[in-house]
């Protein structure tokens, strides 16, 4: 594992907004709000509309009362990943290892930088157009701390070891990435509450509380960096597809539509990705704010859609019966217990994956015309979906993240 002197994190303001105002500059200056789930929820705030109280995940008419001279746009995460493409590359031609965390967030090498940080965060205005905050130290854990509390369009760079404890002394351990609120609560019932009282605390206590994740945060914290910058991303564990399907749903139809459209989505990334599925688990949320989940394991890996599509279909058909007209909000199908195409061990009997006449069809057809162009007749439900091009494209198939 190589070690840096120091490590840097590029965290972009409010960037889905940053974007927006790229390419339509009337909008900068005023309240702006991206909407994601068909429209109907705010995924992204400007800072002016953070101020009228609009808050992430709030529905947009709850929003829209809230400050009524805001503009609210669509997502269009294909725009923001070409910003994200350009944000990336300025800061590989400062840096000899970078670290594609997130679609907004890069972590980097940041002992071969020759300039002050603040000239890096003027050239990624200038060029990509983002503002841009960036924290430099030690570690990761405390880079990322220190950009977010320079947050908006600031620059913090702390590297001595007493510079660095009378900054830890000052913020909360809930601040820490790593530490959500489950973490936050074990910490507080034993006083600590800063992240400097994190690092006074027993290194083997830690462990023991927040597992090794809370122990690389320990060291992290002390200036010593343990977590390093990947700059590949690891094999997938899992690949999942789904999330929410917009207003809630008790509509069998529809919710095999969705579920059909999650397979698809699903196919294409284990063949771009070259690996079969040995369990398929559906996870559901419904609106009683409940969860949800079964799964059908293969008897040998596959990467076939009927074999997944018969397997989501069993899953689906028993949760219509145990659910029984609950209203659905979101579906997920998670591909686990993954292995390289290749690398299984397969019968002599069994047909090659994903190679039927219909299969090579579709995915050539998609390939040729455009990604949707031809798909299951099962999802005509959601024509509403397929015709709004901000669904075509998602998050999650900006490739290359290592946040997930």
């Amino acid at each position: 594992m190589k070690t840096h002197e120091l490590i840097g994190h590029v965290d972009s303001d409010c960037f889905y907004v940053s974007a927006e105002r790229v390419r339509h500059e009337h909008l900068r200056h005023i309240p702006v709000g991206v909407l994601g789930n068909q429209g109907a929820c705010v995924i992204a705030k400007s800072y002016e509309l953070k101020a009228r109280g609009v808050k992430t995940g709030m529905p947009i008419w709850d929003a829209a009362p809230l400050c009524p001279d805001a503009v609210f746009v669509k997502r269009d995460f294909r725009w923001y990943e070409v910003l994200s493409r350009k944000l990336l590359g300025v800061i590989r031609s400062v840096s000899p290892q970078v670290e594609y965390y997130s679609i907004d967030e890069m972590f980097f090498d940041a002992s071969a930088l020759r300039e002050p940080a603040e000239n890096l965060q003027q050239r990624i205005l200038q060029e990509v157009g983002i503002p841009v905050s960036i924290g430099i130290s030690r570690s990761r854990t405390l880079a990322k701390l220190m950009s977010d509390v320079r947050k908006p369009f600031g620059c913090c760079t702390i590297t001595e070891k007493d510079a660095i404890e009378n900054f830890i002394h000052l913020q909360p351990v809930e601040e820490l990435c790593g530490i959500g609120s489950r973490s936050t609560r074990k910490l507080h019932q034993h006083g600590i509450r800063t992240c400097w009282q994190f690092t006074q605390a027993n290194r083997h206590f830690i462990r023991k509380l927040l597992t090794i994740k809370g122990e690389a945060l320990w060291w992290e914290l002390q200036g010593e960096a343990v977590i390093p910058i990947l700059t590949e991303r690891k094999k997938h564990k899992a690949i999942a597809r789904g999330g929410s399907i917009g207003r809630p749903s008790t509509d069998r139809e529809r919710l095999w539509a969705w579920t059909v459209r999650d397979a698809e989505r699903l196919i294409e990334e284990l063949d771009f990705h070259r690996v079969l599925v040995g369990e398929l688990v559906m996870k559901l949320s419904y609106k009683t704010a409940g969860d949800w989940s079964r799964s059908v394991r293969f008897a040998s890996p596959t990467g076939d859609f009927d074999k997944l599509l018969e397997a989501a279909h069993r899953l689906h058909l028993v949760a219509c019966l145990e659910l029984q007209g609950q209203a659905v909000t979101h579906i997920d199908l998670i591909a686990e217990r993954l292995c390289d195409r290749g690398a299984e061990q397969r019968s002599l009997f069994e047909a090659d994956e994903g190679n039927s006449s219909i299969a090579q069809l579709k995915r050539a057809t998609n390939e040729k015309l455009g990604r949707f162009a031809l798909r299951s007749a099962a999802t005509l439900p959601l024509t509403d979906i397929y015709n709004d091009e901000a669904f075509n494209y998602d998050v999650c198939d900006i490739r290359d993240k290592t946040c997930f």
